[in-house]
């Protein structure tokens, strides 16, 4: 019996990694995907059961390719080993993490088993895919995060740049993931690429991001605050430009080879996916009160000055961001191009649809 080809996305019920498996799911190519997802409460699992609410209606209209989907934490290795036994992928696409720099100042056990412990389980899984001889996973795609730049003073941050410095536990769990695919990629010649996301934005995203949670406090009359007075720039990707560069990225994996030494060369990439285009976050507070009212999410006369609260730069926070994609654009012919203006809008329409 032949098997069928699979692609393993965890993290599926996420921002990034449902709209991953929806454009897989109408690119087609792939004759089952398999979706790994623990729908914690980190924020509103309405909005996750929107997204699997969605793959499931463009999964029937694709029978061709089998949608399957797992509730389960990556941290359980015995469910992690069961799925790559059962399924054979042959490309893991890993986005299952704790996201958030601050809630890793007060949360740092989830950091601890989801980004290090979940991420080694898939390792451990990519590794034992080889067992007897099997032709094993082809490629391991894993979100890294542009907050492992840290305080760097140069810009744009550039892959080639030293990341020693996190000031969070959450860009530290970051790195240490590409360390991690870096060892493994040396001792047991698993293809790996890392994708350091810069600022991920669109509708149905994380309620705990910016342009969210604003919005959120604008409806309900509350102050907004804006770090370092407004004088923070963040390099906004939308999350259409995140997954174009997913798909291609996924589709080549890094080659393996032999080094001088007799052993492999280490088939191991990080590219940075960033709009390269950083945005003051006062004039991106001022594009999202306009399209919030175009949308009819806030009536035309809202008094935003009365909402917004200037306020110092908060712990774990960088007061830049800002992307250097050139190798990404080089080696797959793509950069990232949506404008804000156009993201937010589209993200003001989903959320006056959703929530009102």
């Amino acid at each position: 019996m032949e098997q069928k080809r699979t692609v393993l996305v965890t993290g599926a019920a996420g921002f990034i990694g449902a709209n991953l498996v929806l454009r897989l799911l109408k690119d087609g190519g792939w004759d089952r995907i398999i979706g790994v997802d623990s729908l914690n409460d980190y924020y509103d699992v309405r909005i996750k059961a929107y997204r699997l609410d969605r793959i499931a209606s463009e999964a029937a209209g694709h029978p061709d390719t089998e949608w399957v989907f797992v509730r389960g934490n990556i941290a359980d290795k015995d469910l992690v080993m069961s799925l790559f036994v059962q399924y054979r992928p042959a490309v893991v696409v890993n986005l299952a993490a704790q996201a958030g720099v601050r809630y890793s100042i007060s949360h740092p056990d989830a950091y601890i088993e989801s980004n290090l412990v979940g991420f080694f389980n898939i390792l451990e899984a990519c590794r034992r895919s080889y067992d007897g001889g099997a032709s094993g996973v082809e490629h391991l795609v894993y979100a890294s995060s542009s907050s492992v730049y840290g305080s760097n003073a140069k810009v744009p941050y550039s892959t080639e740049d030293k990341v020693d410095n996190p000031v969070s536990l959450y860009a530290a769990t970051k790195k240490s993931n590409e360390l991690m695919a870096h060892a493994y990629s040396k001792l047991y010649d698993i293809p790996s690429t890392g994708l350091r996301f810069f600022t991920v934005y669109g509708p149905a995203g994380r309620p705990d991001m910016a342009y969210f949670s604003f919005t959120d406090k604008l409806r309900a009359g509350e102050p907004i605050k804006i770090f370092n007075y407004g004088q923070c720039l963040r390099d906004f990707t939308y999350v259409d430009d995140i997954v174009e560069g997913l798909v291609r990225v996924m589709a080549r994996a890094p080659e393996r080879r032999t080094g001088p030494d007799g052993l492999p060369v280490p088939p191991y990439a990080v590219y940075n996916i960033g709009n390269s285009h950083p945005e003051n976050l006062l004039e991106f507070v001022d594009i999202l009160q306009q399209e919030l009212v175009a949308a009819g999410v806030l009536p035309a006369d809202y008094d935003f000055e009365a909402h917004k609260e200037l306020v110092p730069m908060q712990a774990g926070d960088v007061p830049v961001t800002y992307a250097d994609t050139s190798a990404l654009e080089r080696e797959f012919g793509f950069r990232p191009s949506t404008p804000l203006r156009e993201g937010l809008r589209r993200f003001a329409r989903w959320y006056k649809d959703f929530y009102l």
